[in-house]
Formats: structure tokens, C-alpha cells, sequence
């Protein structure tokens, strides 16, 4: 007899993109969602029109995502408008009010080389669609490659996205210690920032099918 026990089936962000080639191949492994960084001066960058043109070519049910961090409302409504992504990242110290004045679904970015109140955090943002866990701090932001001490986490009321410093080598790992609804890597895929690597992407996703199969014995 078949069993009915819903299968856990860890979603897969990959972000930092910069090149349509690079989406393709993601797309390709069966990827959830493409993240695009939307903060000038970073070594990701990508304008929000060059963004869009490697959005419109995606197939249906691939999520986008755009990242920000502490930029002015009115940037972020020009990106929006330009990109038109499914979901917005803030990757910052922004607040619940700023959040939700996009009136877009959103993921809200916490610094784990801090010490954090989830709980608090959840209900603080309660309106966001997931808390992303990173390992940057407060002055910084993600993509650096940085992990964090798993440890810290503590169950909290909302979808948790696990990131920073993720890699194929160790993303199995935090599936088996945290449970996550979806994984976001960047650097552990790239040849050089906003460059990704196909082996490195095919091998990171099949990490996560495997944790996945074993937790689901």
C-alpha cells in the first residue's frame, strides 16, 4: 500500500544572476526560483531592465526574485515596475511598514552573525512570505559565503529560507539539521561573482534531491 504521507521537497533559490545563459542552465536543473541583485555597487548588480530581459524569456512556474537592501522607496518601485519579479527580497534593516508598502509578496533577510529572535522577528514580520537565515551581519549583506552556526536556529512561525555559505558539499547538512522550505546560494555556484558555474549548480541541486530522498525514507 502506497503511503500518504506528504514527501518533504526542499525548494531551490539560486541567485546573483547576471547572464541569460547561466538562468537557461538553472532553469535547466529544475531550480524554483532565480534571484536578481538589485543593489548598485555590489558585485552582482544587474540593472533592473537587463534583469527583465532574462525574466521574460523563463518558462511558466519559475519564480523571480528581486533583492534589495535599504534603497529608497521610489528605486524600488521604478525596479519593480522594470522587472515585474514574483517576489520582493529586502536584504537590509527596512521595517514592516516599508516592506509592505510595495504591496508585493516578500522575503525579509536576517543577519545571523548576530545573535536574532526568531520568534520575535516572526511575528514582527508576520506579513512576510518567508524569513530568509544569512550569514552576514547587520553592515553588510549576503553573498559573501558565509555560514553561520546552525544551532542558533529555533523553530519559529513562518516558512524558513536557508542561506549563506551554502555549498554541495554541505547543503545536505543544513536540509538534515533545519528542515528548511527552500535553500538560496550564490557564491557556492559561481566561477567568479555573478559568473555561475554549471557543474557547481548541477552538482548543489543534486545535494538537495539527495538530503531530500533521505529524510523522506
Amino acid at each position: 500500500m502506497k503511503s500518504n504521507t506528504l514527501k518533504l521537497r526542499t525548494r531551490i533559490k539560486f541567485c546573483g544572476f547576471t547572464r541569460a545563459q547561466d538562468a537557461e542552465l538553472a532553469v535547466s536543473l529544475g531550480v524554483d526560483a532565480l534571484g536578481f541583485v538589485l543593489v548598485p555597487g555590489t558585485p552582482r548588480f544587474i540593472k533592473p531592465e537587463a534583469a527583465y530581459s532574462i525574466r521574460r524569456n523563463l518558462p511558466p512556474l519559475v519564480s523571480t526574485v528581486a533583492l534589495f537592501r535599504n534603497a529608497e522607496p521610489a528605486f524600488v518601485r521604478e525596479a519593480l515596475d522594470a522587472l515585474k519579479p514574483s517576489i520582493a527580497q529586502f536584504h537590509g534593516d527596512e521595517d514592516v511598514a516599508y516592506c509592505e508598502s510595495f504591496g508585493i509578496p516578500y522575503f525579509k533577510a536576517v543577519p545571523m552573525a548576530d545573535p536574532q529572535d526568531l520568534t520575535k522577528l516572526a511575528t514582527i514580520y508576520a506579513s512576510a512570505t518567508a524569513l530568509l537565515l544569512d550569514g552576514h551581519d547587520a553592515k553588510t549583506m549576503g553573498g559573501s559565503g558565509l555560514t553561520f552556526d546552525w544551532g542558533l536556529v529555533r523553530a519559529f512561525d513562518k516558512p524558513l529560507i536557508l542561506a549563506g555559505g551554502l555549498k554541495h558539499a554541505n547543503v545536505a547538512d543544513g536540509i538534515a539539521q533545519l528542515h528548511p522550505y527552500a535553500v538560496d546560494v550564490s557564491s557556492g555556484i559561481e566561477a567568479s561573482p555573478g559568473i555561475k558555474d554549471f557543474e557547481k549548480m548541477r552538482a548543489f541541486a543534486r545535494a538537495v534531491r539527495h538530503a531530500d530522498q533521505e529524510l523522506n525514507k
